[in-house]
């Protein structure tokens, strides 16, 4: 009986997020895994005594990104944690989307501001602001060349806090045919899902934002499935082995797919809305948990 721990978060006073978390935890007993959630941050948690740590919702990590990488890397260690510390580290930084796109994937333009740095900010078109390091649409806005100040403002505050800023051309795509989420476990497709978009006209950086507005079941065109695949395979350590993944899609201009992300690390899996997937996922995830190699 493998020992498997779900690694979150913890919400204090407030009801979990995770609508996936109860589902896969009464999945993986029901196939035989002795399964547990604990918090990520838990300093009483014994993480070698499992066979797998599986991170899922630790969705506070990104306010404290150095820590949670070191704690991964610790735990990788002690046991066998998913996805790998390299590729975690690698994927907490969206700086990551300048090397695929040199690698030659096709991604959302995106330029980096850092501390410091000056705020040139596009004239002639709506574009995005946002940290390099988040989740959940937090300290991301939509623009217009005219709301410059605005985002000058934005900019300022995430820097004060010691933020890089990434700037991208809002894809006005979106709008129409919605981001689509492409979910791999073990290597290949498990399903994917549409949304409409997060950023609407005026909505301050600063504002809860619902982050899977209208979400529904999509079925992947093949050219989406071929770039979601090229954007994997092009993740150092890849190789190695993504027992998990989701690659976020929206259509450029020209109306051809681009990469908004890759999420490598604790990405929403929909099991609400793709409850066929839910037993593929409990029979990988203790499929990893008898690999120790």
């Amino acid at each position: 009986m493998p020992r498997i721990a779900l690694a979150t978060y913890d919400p204090g006073d407030r009801p979990s997020r995770d609508a996936d978390l109860p589902v896969l935890l009464g999945a993986l007993r029901e196939a035989g895994a002795d399964a547990e959630a604990r918090y990520w941050d838990d300093p009483d948690a014994d993480w070698a005594g499992y066979d797998l740590v599986l991170i899922r919702s630790t969705w506070d990590y990104t306010w404290r990104a150095e820590e949670f990488t070191a704690w991964v890397e610790r735990v990788g260690a002690l046991t066998r944690i998913a996805n790998p510390a390299p590729v975690v580290r690698w994927n907490s930084d969206k700086r990551y989307l300048g090397e695929l796109a040199a690698a030659g994937v096709p991604t959302v333009p995106t330029r980096y501001i850092a501390p410091g740095e000056p705020a040139r900010l596009p004239d002639g078109h709506d574009y995005v602001v946002k940290p390099t390091s988040g989740a959940g649409a937090r300290y991301a806005a939509r623009y217009t060349p005219a709301e410059h100040d605005t985002a000058v403002r934005q900019l300022a505050r995430m820097h004060a806090e010691g933020f890089t800023a990434m700037v991208q051309p809002y894809l006005r795509g979106i709008d129409t045919t919605g981001e689509r989420a492409l979910q791999f476990f073990a290597g290949s497709l498990l399903h994917a899902s549409r949304k409409g978009a997060v950023l609407t006209p005026g909505t301050p950086y600063d504002a809860d934002k619902v982050p899977h507005p209208s979400l529904a079941p999509w079925q992947p065109t093949d050219a989406e499935l071929a770039l979601a695949e090229a954007a994997l395979a092009a993740v150092p350590g890849a190789e190695s082995g993504l027992l998990y993944a989701r690659v976020d899609l929206a259509d450029g201009d020209d109306g051809t797919p681009r990469v908004m992300e890759l999420e490598l690390i604790e990405p929403n899996l929909f099991l609400g809305l793709h409850p066929d997937s839910v037993p593929r996922v409990a029979r990988a995830v203790i499929a990893a948990a008898g690999d120790r190699s």
